[in-house]
């Protein structure tokens, strides 16, 4: 069987304004929104969610780095089924822009010595064994404080004294002073 390409359902040109979008944004801010910016006219025309933009449009947009974005941008928009594929007018869609993941750079003289040697993978591997251990070792301490504390909690539960009633305790009663009247009476008996 013969493999079926897909349909092409709509091919335009657009000239994309984007001014407007991040004129009042901060500068460090301005060429992301201005890639929004894009996707939304895009979303907006084509009337779809799923979009996605070529290597050359990126670089077009990135060109003057991230404080400098260009005002409007000329692109060749493609949809095939529901999926919207955008480039640089005069540039044929070659695939989405996707970031790369960072190689692990070695960081101690141990690791920059095996890899000159040719010893990556057995460092590699050692990193890892190490990784694993210091996770299960996290995990067994966390595991000893849980029961430490559930012990703790029951010992103290059970050497909880039950509380004594309250008694009512008077204040001592006040010597009377005898005032002055009263002295005076004891004076004449």
């Amino acid at each position: 069987m013969a493999k079926k390409e897909p349909k092409v359902k709509l091919e335009r040109s657009y000239n994309i304004p984007l001014r407007k979008s991040f004129r009042l944004m901060a500068k460090h801010k301005k060429t992301p929104r201005a890639v929004r910016a894009v996707k939304e006219f895009l979303a907006k025309h084509m009337k779809s969610d799923d979009i996605q933009l070529g290597m050359h449009l990126n670089e077009y947009l990135w060109k003057h780095g991230i404080r400098n974005p260009p005002h409007h941008v000329k692109v060749h928009v493609i949809k095939e089924d529901d999926v919207v594929k955008a480039e640089l007018e005069g540039f044929e869609f070659k695939g989405a822009v996707k970031a790369e993941p960072k190689k692990k750079e070695p960081t101690t003289m141990k690791e920059k010595l095996a890899k000159k040697m040719g010893i990556e993978d057995v460092a590699e591997e050692q990193a890892e064994e190490k990784q694993a251990e210091a996770k299960e070792e996290k995990q067994a301490e966390a595991k000893e404080e849980k029961t430490e504390a559930k012990a703790e909690e029951k010992k103290a539960e059970e050497k909880k004294p039950e509380p004594k009633p309250e008694v009512k305790k008077s204040a001592p009663k006040a010597e009377k002073v005898p005032t002055a009247h009263e002295l005076a009476a004891k004076k004449d008996n």
